[in-house]
Formats: C-alpha cells, structure tokens, sequence
C-alpha cells in the first residue's frame, strides 16, 4: 500500500470484490423478468495485520491513519511468492478505521467499496497482471521472448497500471513496453509513470484511453536517469471490453 510492502505485517485481506449491481427493468406487461448490469463496485473489505512500530515501515507507522486514501497493489503467488505473471489486484480505496486489538498484538481495518476519489473510473475490472514482482532493476529490460500474454491477442480497450517504488538512489521512469510476437516490443503509448525521484517511495495509477490498443505481449521497462537501481513492483490491468 502506498509504495510499501506490507506483506510482512499482513495476515488477511479481503473478500477482494468486483460486483455488478443488476437493476430489475421488467415492466408490467413483460413475460419475463429482465435485468442490466450496472457499474461495478471493488472492494478489499477488512484488512488485518499484526500490530508493528519500527518508526518508519511498520504497520503502524504506514497506516494508523483513517479517512486516507490508499493506492493497493495485492500481488498473489501461485504456491510461492509473487512472480512476474500472477494476478495483481489493485486500486484505490479509502481507509475507513485503523482499530488495535486490546491484547496490542492485531490491529484491524476496514476500507470502503470504489472510492468517489479514485483517479479512474474508466475500467472495471480490478483483477490484473504482475509485471515486474518486487526487486531491484539495475538496467532497462531489453529481454525478448519472455513477456506476459494477458489476453491471448491485441486489444482496444486501454487498461491501467500500478507502480509501487520501495527504494531507490535517484530519479527514473518506470513503464511498459508491448509487443506483437514477444520480440519486437515498443513503448506502449501513456503506460509510464513519468519521471520520479526514487529515492523516497512512490506510487501511483495511470489509465490508458478507453480506446488504446494494447499489443498481445507486456513487459517492465526502466529508464534510470539519476539512479543506478529502483526496487519496485509493476501490474497493468488490460481491459476486455
């Protein structure tokens, strides 16, 4: 959360929610009952953590403060820790409690479901692809044949990424580049965070337009300006439709 891992402080999150509201139109005369999908609702629900001070990267000393927004990336590992191809969940949500347990060894938080003051509305799907898990990048990435197919073909429907930094030495821009055939890859148009100065944490989301092409194959990609190394995590949400 936030450009900080957490994960060690962690010991439950969720439901993770994506739901559809599905209003009743059947009019009077109708022979059957008809129903539309309305806008979706996300949602991490309850988080629980154990309660830790350290005076900078605790639990405590990230997130003892309610009524703040905070950007979310839960990258989850298939029977292992995070890898670059597993689901991401991520968005914006704002924390509603910061509540400790009276033994003073868990502290408990609820957030609210898809915040009015997210910076997107434009997707809906909140279920994405880790890109870049957690660690150091010391060069930009010219690796071909080993991006990630998120979608079986090109799309063109935007999409959005989320970039956490957790460390670094100086200024870079984290981005993504696409490929057709996972060799030949390009910029992806808008996909990049911008320059930022990586020496303190940094987070954020960038939405695509609803109608940018997003080429079959995904990569990272750094460009170190000022700095000769950034740990951080990268995810990109690929719109379907």
């Amino acid at each position: 959360m936030d450009g900080y891992d957490l994960s060690g402080d962690s010991r439950a999150i969720g439901p993770l929610m994506c739901t559809f509201d599905a209003p009743d139109l059947t009019g009077l005369s109708h022979a059957i009952k008809g129903y539309l999908p309305d806008v979706a609702t996300h949602g991490i629900g309850t988080y629980n953590g154990v309660f830790n001070i350290n005076g900078s990267t605790g639990i405590h000393d990230v997130m003892s403060g309610a009524g703040v927004m905070r950007t979310v990336m839960i990258a989850q590992g298939m029977r292992a820790e995070p890898a670059a191809g597993d689901m991401a969940y991520t968005g914006e949500f704002e924390q509603l409690s910061y509540d400790a347990d009276p033994s003073g060894v868990y502290v408990n938080m609820q957030f609210g479901n898809s915040s009015a003051r997210a910076s997107t509305f434009l997707y809906d799907n909140p279920f994405g692809v880790l890109l870049h898990a957690k660690a150091a990048a010391t060069a930009a990435n010219s690796t071909t044949g080993a991006g990630i197919d998120t979608a079986g073909a090109a799309t063109a429907f935007g999409g959005h990424l989320t970039y956490m930094v957790f460390a670094g030495d100086g200024t870079a821009t984290i981005s993504i580049d696409d490929s057709a055939d996972d060799s030949s890859y390009s910029a992806l148009s808008g996909a990049t965070s911008g320059e930022i100065d990586c020496s303190s944490v940094q987070f954020g989301r960038v939405a695509l337009g609803k109608t940018a092409t997003v080429k079959q194959y995904l990569r990272w990609q750094i460009s170190l300006n000022t700095a000769n190394t950034v740990t951080f995590a990268l995810a990109f949400n690929r719109a379907l439709r």
